[in-house]
């Protein structure tokens, strides 16, 4: 059976305060309808359309990469209303689900268990069972358990407010009875709207089947309609993050500070200190260990190397072996082969760094080419930027770069070559040789220290 797809991401959400649509206030760095929209391709889907209304030319930029059809609700008449404007592009798919922009936890898994147990049946809905249901739809049932209806809050009697289940607006229909009942929708409520949900009063009179199933978590039902529960789904979604990683075996000092708004690959036995985020694509090896308050983005670092504590990784990669840190800031293009040491306030960037180099204080190496068992001491630095262009400084292998050091580039030190400390080298120098611009120091003897006037 083919199965169509509708988002529903047309509401304004007024309570966010803000010009940016709702759909798209970001949950780990992305936008709410981008998670609904990942977990609907996880399924083996012919068509999907999502219903935009408010701010839709910015939704339809912000996800302007997909290859899906987009439906405008001009005016927002509720639910029924909003679904009626996506059947049109849901072509002959045999059945219609259901989601929504502002509910992003939802998980594939359980959407594969609703379309499983309506397989028999012209309706599935999603229910759950809340302690606390108030601001939800409650399911009405009969004396044998089939559900008879979806009866709104506003519209309930104080009995029907007593039933602790609970529509989760999630549901599944065959397509042409779906369109039919659509299309027979009043809006004869309490808000004047065109509700879905009375579209089981319809299948039920009819006398057709309606299974039901439940989330295994209920924050997969959990919308959002203010900053104050996107938060709530922001630690929610890291809780769950954090425990798919320790299920994997990664060590998390304290799970609850831990941040990823991207996806992280592991590999055996890592460790993660507290307060570390990770973005775009991180990939740590086997016995990885990051230290506390670092930050990480679109990186690959080697197995059995040490991040430590409050350093930078953005757009890198990192051999095996390594130690970087603490304090250190590796940019874009840095890349760093194995046993290489980058110690404190060392900050590298579009570089080649050797195998087994130490580069261990207050240094800046960019634009650079640099060998094996090269020793870079504290205060170094690639003179790289003339104003206009960029330009390459090569230091060959084991080359030694005493301390305060300035590498005027274009410039090469040879292979096996010293740099004696607080020099500025603006020329190629040769391997193995002692190369050194030093002022010669002298004392003067005559020289008196300034005495302050007195007035």
């Amino acid at each position: 059976m083919k199965l169509g797809v509708a988002i529903l991401a047309a509401g304004q959400g007024t309570r966010m305060k803000s010009d940016l649509p709702k759909v798209l206030h970001p949950l780990a760095d992305r936008p709410l309808l981008r998670h609904v929209v990942d977990t609907a391709l996880e399924l083996d889907l012919a068509r999907f359309c999502i219903v935009h209304g408010h701010g839709g030319d910015q939704v339809r930029l912000a996800l302007g990469d997909l290859d899906c059809d987009w439906a405008h609700q001009a005016e927002r008449k509720g639910t029924g209303h909003a679904l009626l404007q996506a059947l049109p592009h849901l072509g002959d798919v045999d059945r219609v689900l259901v989601l929504y922009g502002d509910i992003p936890l939802i998980r594939a898994a359980t959407l594969r268990r609703l379309l499983e147990v309506a397989r028999q049946a012209s309706l599935g809905v999603l229910t759950a069972f809340l302690p606390d249901p108030g601001g939800y739809g409650r399911i009405v049932r009969d004396h044998e358990g089939r559900v008879r209806r979806i009866v709104e809050e506003k519209d309930a009697s104080e009995a029907e407010l007593a039933i602790d289940e609970i529509n989760t607006g999630f549901l599944i229909a065959d397509r042409v009875a779906l369109a039919d009942w659509l299309g027979r929708l009043g809006n004869d409520n309490a808000q004047g709207e065109y509700y879905l949900t009375d579209i089981i009063a319809m299948a039920t009179a009819e006398g057709r089947a309606i299974a039901t199933t439940q989330p295994e978590k209920s924050e997969e039902i959990l919308g959002v309609n203010d900053r104050i529960q996107l938060a709530d789904l922001e630690r929610r979604f890291q809780a769950r993050i954090a425990r798919d990683l320790m299920q994997t075996g990664v060590s998390l000092r304290d799970p609850a500070r831990l941040d990823v708004r991207g996806h992280l690959q592991v590999g055996r036995d890592v460790s993660i200190d507290i307060n570390c985020l990770f973005e775009g694509e991180v990939v740590l090896g086997d016995e990885v260990t990051i230290g506390p308050n670092c930050y990480l983005r679109d990186c690959v670092i080697g197995a059995h190397t040490q991040v430590l504590a409050n350093s930078v990784i953005e757009e890198a990669r990192v051999g095996t072996q390594a130690r970087i840190g603490p304090f250190s800031r590796l940019r874009p293009q840095a890349d760093l082969s194995d046993e290489v040491h980058v110690g404190n306030f060392v900050e590298i960037k579009k570089a080649q760094i050797g195998q087994g180099t130490k580069i261990s204080h207050l240094s800046y190496i960019g634009d650079a080419q640099v060998g094996s068992g090269v020793n870079i001491g504290a205060g170094t630095i690639t003179c790289n930027f003339d104003g206009v262009n960029k330009h390459l400084t090569r230091i060959g292998d084991g080359a030694f770069i005493g301390s305060n050091t300035a590498l005027v580039a274009p410039v090469t030190v040879g292979e096996g070559a010293t740099i004696g400390a607080g020099s500025v080298i603006g020329r190629d120098t040769p391997p193995h040789k002692l190369t050194l611009t030093r002022a010669p120091q002298r004392t003067i003897e005559q020289w008196q220290k300034p005495v302050k006037k007195r007035i």
